[in-house]
This record gives structure tokens, sequence and C-alpha cells, in this order.
């Protein structure tokens, strides 16, 4: 049957798709729209399984804080390539995708996944938009933070993202604080707040490390624990974000940094979200 241009331009301002494949979906559905939009649909679901295993080394990090500014949100959205990561409409998306989750109260990807979104879930509108734009989709990651400020921080290129929440803010106005301490996150990407927060199997591995160091130079077996924790403490210093030296003035450390701004300011927690 015929398919005029208004029924094509019609299906195309319901679904997003490209006019030919609104065409040829409306041909296969004998001018059926709910017929034509499954097709669609379908062919979105071909599309995400024959890119599966595609990388989606490129994307877009977005960030939402609540009004009380006491919960921040991190998601970001991946792609394949830097042209569909800069479309407004691809950043909408993401945004919409975070507002979502955020008046849901999700805790993790799944539960996002399962959110509704225009009659489906946000899963089957991840494939639907896999097939509109081609390429491989997900949200590869979410991150909540709460504190009593949280505040974030999206790096110029838009795909590194971090949140990082305050405490004993003393009711201070934190937002500067907080995006300096931020901006050193991005920037020196500290393994943990302090040295209580680092993992017990990375200080296990620098003790290794460290003491296979000391005896490669030959330091005698007896002091090589000891070697071993000094170079232990100076990983402290260099990987944990409260005892790293402020990037914008060496001569305080981070945690020193937050006391200056407000007596016993300090990190309760970060997260830091990078794409590629």
């Amino acid at each position: 049957m015929a398919i005029t241009a208004q029924e094509v331009n019609k299906l195309r301002q319901m679904t997003g798709a490209g006019m030919m494949d609104c065409k040829k979906a409306l041909t296969e559905a004998e001018g059926d729209f709910e017929k034509a939009v499954d097709i669609l649909r379908k062919k979105g679901q071909k599309v995400s399984a024959s890119r599966a295993d595609r990388e989606t080394k490129e994307g877009v990090v977005v960030t939402n804080v609540s009004e009380n500014g006491a919960k921040g949100t991190l998601l970001s959205l991946t792609c394949e390539t830097d042209f569909v990561a800069k479309n407004d409409e691809y950043v909408a998306f993401a945004n919409t995708l975070l507002e979502k989750a955020v008046a849901a109260g999700a805790s993790t990807v799944e539960d996002i996944q399962a959110l509704p979104f225009d009659n489906i879930t946000v899963a089957e509108k991840i494939v639907e938009m896999t097939g509109k734009i081609g390429e491989k989709i997900e949200i590869s990651n979410y991150e909540v933070v709460s504190a009593e400020a949280v505040v974030p921080y999206i790096h110029s290129n838009g795909k590194l993202g971090v949140l990082v929440g305050l405490v004993n803010t003393s009711g201070a106005d934190v937002d500067e604080a907080g995006k300096d301490v931020a901006m050193q996150i991005a920037a020196m990407n500290p393994v943990a707040v302090d040295k209580d927060g680092v993992d017990s199997s990375v200080v296990e591995r620098e003790i290794a490390v460290g003491m296979e160091q000391a005896k490669a130079e030959g330091k005698p077996e007896a002091m090589l624990e000891k070697i071993a924790m000094g170079k232990l403490n100076k990983f402290y210093k260099e990987n944990t974000l409260l005892s790293q030296a402020f990037v914008k003035d060496s001569s305080k450390t981070i945690a020193q940094y937050l006391d200056s701004v407000s007596k016993g300011m300090t990190v309760s927690a970060f997260k830091r979200v990078s794409i590629g």
C-alpha cells in the first residue's frame, strides 16, 4: 500500500526514528502505526544485539543535587563515538534518565533500567535509542552521595564527573571549597578519603612491593618491613584525599585546607566517574 509523506512524518514525530526507517516500518505494518512502532523497536533490539560486543568509550556524565544540597547523584551514559556523545538529544536523554532515577529514589543501574519510560521500561527505551542512533548505549555508572553538603563537578569535556560530600560545615557556604576539592579529586584520582578507607588488599600489595623493592636494593632483612611501612605511609600521603597536597596551595593538605575554610570541616565521601 502507498504510504504518504504525512504518515511518515507523523511516525517520525512519534518515535524520533529516521524518515526511511519510518517509511519501511509503515509499509511493513501496512499503515498500522502501533505495529510500525513495534517494528522500529524490534529493529532497535536487533541493532542492540549486533553491537553487544562493541566498546562504549565515549559518552557523557551528568549530575544532580537535591534542593537542600544534602544528596547528590551522578550518572554516566556511554556510547561508541564522540559524535553521538556531543549530540544535544543524547545529552538530554542522559539528563532525563537521571531525573527519573532521582524521582524514584533509585540506588543502582538495575533500579533505573526497571523504571517506566513512555509506557515501556528504561531498559527498553535504551534499546529503542540504540536502534535510532545505531550505536550501543548503556548506563555505565550511577552513584549516590549523601552528606551535610554535596558539591558536584563536571570536567569541561563532559566525560569526567565528581561528587564530594562534606560534613561539619557549621552552615558555612561551602560551594567554592567543595568545587576545589572536587577538582582535586578529578585531577589526582585518590583511592580513598583517608588511609582507613583504603582496601586491605591494596595495603597488603603496597607492603609486599615495598619489601621487594627494599630487598632488591640490598637492604638488611631486619629493615625490610620498616622500610615497606615507610613506603606505605608515602602511598597514603600521595593517594588518599585528605592527606594529598592541595593542588592550589601545596603548603597545605586537603584536610588543612578544609579546616581553614570552616573549623572541623572534612570530606565524608566522594565518587569519581570517568569515561574512556
